[in-house]
């Protein structure tokens, strides 16, 4: 994924983050976090509140590619789940996702599963909210999944086509990994994910 144009540079709790201008929108802000994987950022887009609740842009090309992401997605999917679902670990190494929370909350995470690489099985957790508006970029090469910290509502969007051929699953719970999972109670899991 590669940057372009200049931004304002800030830390929040020791965590970088850059506020890239919106496209032709004077003093309207994209803010970008860094994680601890360089491929990997957070996007929060504009939100505009008011008494009526707030709208926000939750993708316009222009935009996202002025703060960084250049990427052509060709598929968008929903997802609910019930509170403690986990879901994942998924991957397919030809695709990159952009994951945000629209209602509820999730702890959203990401694995390095690039063989070879210096961060390969390192993981890092999020909690994406309906009212954080933060959107998760999954670069190509890592798993990911998310535990329901309530019921929740999750949109994705792949810049492959979902093909059951292409996808990798890595357990949930594989100890060489050692996600730690903020559950209360037992996980609600697909037999897939349980057998993985």
């Amino acid at each position: 994924m590669g940057r372009r144009g200049k931004a304002q540079c800030k830390t929040r709790d020791g965590v970088a983050q850059r506020l890239v201008p919106a496209f032709r929108l004077p003093g309207r802000m994209i803010q970008v976090i860094e994680t601890d994987f360089p491929e990997a950022q957070i996007f929060i887009p504009d939100v505009f509140v008011d008494a009526r609740g707030y709208f926000k842009e939750t993708y316009a090309r222009d935009k996202y590619e002025a703060a960084g992401l250049n990427e052509v997605w060709l598929q968008d999917s929903v997802s609910a789940s019930k509170r403690n679902v986990v879901r994942g670990m998924h991957y397919d190494m030809r695709m990159a996702k952009l994951v945000q929370c629209l209602s509820g909350r999730i702890f959203d995470v990401i694995v390095d599963v690039r063989p070879g690489s210096s961060t390969f099985h390192r993981w890092q957790g999020f909690e994406l909210t309906a009212g954080n508006h933060r959107q998760l970029y999954v670069p190509r090469g890592f798993a990911h999944g998310f535990l329901a910290l309530d019921d929740c509502v999750v949109h994705y969007k792949m810049t492959e086509q979902y093909d059951p051929t292409h996808e990798g699953v890595l357990s949930w719970k594989d100890p060489s990994v050692g996600i730690r999972w903020p559950l209360d109670g037992a996980p609600i899991l697909s037999p897939k994910d349980a057998n993985a």
